[in-house]
């Protein structure tokens, strides 16, 4: 039976979700962190003229931001204004904004001269030069011909940021076309270049070149390197001592100078532009209690500009005109609420933060209790979502130091006495425990399990070695010293 295909138009109805521009703008401002709050609304500003920024004031007060929501021309019961009813509404919210925003740490007056220097600050960070451009400046002075520099480029631009070739030389002749003497010969070249092991193919070539450039590419160091180092990685000494002949004071001697070489030559480069964090939260403890303070600093304090509402309100202002102005209008009104908005959901969950960590705050990580994202969500009457974006690369200043917002939110375990503690708390506990054993007898996963239990923390001996893991501390039997 043969079955004919053919093309037809059809209509169907379906529901379907759609985030309104609204709580699209919402949740991204929810979402970035300070630092790129400012660009957002910077791009925002200069496609809407209606938006200003109000300049710093020398002298303001800390307030606590309120919890009713503005009156916004988003709401039903003003659904059937006409423009002029809607307007007083939008300008309401903006006098509203203005009066949120006549707020700072009491005791810091910031001025426009605090954010002069502040932006001088951040233009007179240098980009540090890359491990590539420090290896082509070397290159440019070895005094090579133009085919050979264009071979050393290419070989440097296949070494990654640890100071490895990750590609065969053979392997990008052919890819390339060049030639392979050619390219073998010019890496013994970049392999003189500073940081020394730079352009190795592996780990054993890099601490050779090392050696070599140490003159000790004969002594017994460059033996083990050359003919037993994954025997060395896997801790079997013994091994080592009877083939070489040595006693095991001698390999101790050799493994700790080995131990002194740079097993990622490009270590010392950044590849990559530092990453600056600004807290968004201060958490300062006044007297016996905690005071929260959001950092106003980087928040952008916008308001409708006088001028455009002067001419939607002027009758010789065109039609066109006054719709134009109020589309822009009303998005500044939006743009407005919703940073105001984020600024009180971050404040809210730092308040739950500060209420259950408490602990954390008086004594350290030890009193660190377990904490969901959904306890928070369900205590504030918002989806977790939206506590998710809210901690999302959001920092939080303590007394005891500066953490993300997201390490408060941990699960946890019950002790023998029926208290909460966090898995962090519990990692803490066994990278001080290791820290504090016996090298020469390093306690095992199953002899950490004990001595959590003798504190009264009940865990299983492979929730020790995941963590453990997590820690990057290797087995017991990796860390045992000779």
């Amino acid at each position: 039976m043969v079955h004919e295909q053919y093309l037809a138009q059809t209509q169907q109805q379906r529901l379907q979700m759609i985030l309104a521009p609204q709580l699209r703008q919402s949740l991204a401002l929810l979402q970035v962190p300070i630092l790129e709050l400012r660009t957002l609304v910077q791009q925002e500003m200069q496609q809407n003229p209606t938006l200003e920024e109000k300049p710093l004031e020398t002298t303001q007060v800390e307030v606590e931001p309120g919890t009713s929501e503005p009156a916004g021309n988003d709401s039903e019961d003003h659904k059937e204004l006409d423009f002029a009813e809607e307007f007083k509404v939008l300008a309401r919210l903006d006098d509203e904004w203005r009066d949120y925003f006549q707020q700072t740490q009491s005791s810091h007056h910031y001025t426009a001269e605090d954010a002069a220097k502040r932006q001088f600050f951040f233009d007179s960070i240098t980009q540090p030069e890359s491990l590539q451009e420090h290896l082509l400046a070397q290159l440019a002075l070895a005094g090579l011909s133009t085919e050979d520099k264009q071979a050393g480029e290419l070989l440097i631009g296949s070494i990654n940021d640890d100071g490895y070739l990750t590609t065969s030389i053979e392997e990008l002749a052919h890819s390339t076309g060049s030639d392979l003497d050619r390219l073998q010969r010019i890496l013994k070249i970049i392999q003189e270049f500073d940081p020394i092991g730079v352009g190795s193919r592996d780990i054993r070539e890099c601490l050779l070149l090392q050696l070599q450039r140490l003159g000790k590419e004969d002594s017994p160091a460059a033996t083990v390197v050359r003919d037993h180092l994954d025997a060395l990685g896997a801790r079997r000494h013994p091994q080592i001592a009877k083939a070489m002949k040595i006693s095991m004071e001698e390999l101790q001697n050799i493994t700790a100078f080995i131990a002194t070489l740079e097993p990622k030559p490009g270590r010392m480069f950044s590849a990559e532009t530092p990453s600056y964090v600004l807290p968004e939260v201060q958490v300062q403890k006044v007297g016996d209690d905690y005071v929260i303070a959001l950092n106003r600093d980087q928040v952008p304090h916008l308001l409708i500009s006088k001028h455009y509402r002067a001419l939607i309100e002027d009758p010789n202002t065109t039609q066109e005109v006054k719709s134009y102005i109020r589309e822009k209008i009303r998005a500044g009104a939006l743009l407005i609420k919703s940073i105001q908005q984020r600024q009180q959901t971050i404040y809210r969950i730092a308040t739950e933060i500060e209420r259950v960590q408490r602990d954390f705050l008086e004594h350290g990580v030890s009193e660190l209790k377990p904490l969901t994202m959904v306890e928070i969500a369900s205590l504030l009457g918002v989806h977790e979502t939206t506590v998710s974006r809210a901690l999302a690369n959001k920092y939080m200043q303590t007394p005891r130091g500066v953490f993300e917002m997201k390490y408060f939110f941990t699960p946890g375990f019950k002790t023998s006495d029926g208290k909460e503690i966090s898995n962090k708390t519990i990692k803490d506990t066994i990278a001080t425990l290791v820290a504090g054993e016996d090298t020469s007898k390093p306690l095992s996963d199953q002899e950490m399990v004990v001595k959590l239990k003798e504190s009264g923390i009940t865990v299983a001996r492979r929730t020790i070695a995941k963590y453990r893991d997590e820690l990057k501390i290797l087995p017991s039997h990796l860390r045992k010293a000779l």
